[in-house]
């Protein structure tokens, strides 16, 4: 059952990150596995069974999308209109003035969310279509925020915080492929496809295994002037290319 082993994965993933710290340029971090992890764990219970075909793989929570409903580029309206999921969130220990948490009360729309999901709304008709043959999980599961509130990401941490982070992040995103035994893998953006690579690199949690075909597409973040320039486009473009769509 793919389905419990990436919620026992969420699980760890969730202990793991707890006890780790950051400081710099970060100033508050939401862990929304914890906070919200109703919501996750329902998106993982329903959505999650059985084997995929292809893994997409994002950064980490954007502020008005997973960091409020838990769920992967979970944008509002494609959590509780698509999904058909509900449920409250709570409160993380400590809260940017500048980004609370609203749950799927929030009226904010994530952009990258609502690009990704419309995308799969359009081309499957319904969740189920698209989960038959697809799975979605972020590589680190933190929400970072400058003092300003603006997001700082992942790849951005110093050496000494971001060593032990990505050898957790590392290990479940292994435990996922094992789950749910994709052909293919999907970064969604070159930095999802460069985590892929290094689980199969030497010294990666996978090396010596085979390593299904890799690859990217754009990210649907506003912050990329070339996904403004039609996402949509682009990514079934690029997804037919790789002859995972027809």
């Amino acid at each position: 059952m793919a389905s419990l082993r990436v919620i026992k994965a969420a699980a760890r993933l969730k202990t793991e990150t707890a006890p780790l710290s950051f400081g710099g340029k970060v100033h508050t971090v939401y862990n929304p596995l914890n906070y919200a992890w109703e919501l996750h764990k329902i998106f993982l219970e329903r959505y999650g069974e059985g084997t995929k075909k292809i893994l997409f793989l994002g950064m980490n929570p954007g502020p008005w999308g997973m960091a409020q409903t838990g769920i992967p580029f979970g944008e509002i309206n494609a959590v509780r209109e698509w999904f058909k999921i509900e449920g409250g969130v709570s409160q993380p220990p400590v809260i940017h003035p500048k980004r609370p948490i609203e749950g799927l009360a929030c009226t904010r729309s994530e952009v990258s969310g609502r690009r990704f999901w419309g995308l799969m709304m359009e081309k499957f008709g319904s969740p189920e279509g698209f989960f038959k043959e697809h799975w979605v999980v972020n590589y680190c599961p933190l929400v970072f925020m400058e003092e300003s509130g603006r997001n700082y990401t992942p790849d951005k941490l110093p050496v000494a915080e971001r060593s032990p982070l990505y050898a957790i992040c590392d290990k479940h995103l292994a435990a996922v492929i094992e789950a749910v035994q994709p052909e293919k893998l999907v970064g969604v953006g070159k930095f999802a496809m460069a985590c892929f690579h290094r689980l199969y690199s030497p010294g990666g949690i996978l090396h010596g295994t085979a390593q299904p075909d890799t690859d990217w597409i754009l990210h649907p973040s506003p912050a990329n002037p070339h996904a403004n320039r039609g996402w949509a486009e682009a990514a079934v473009k690029k997804m037919k290319e790789l002859g995972i769509w027809e």
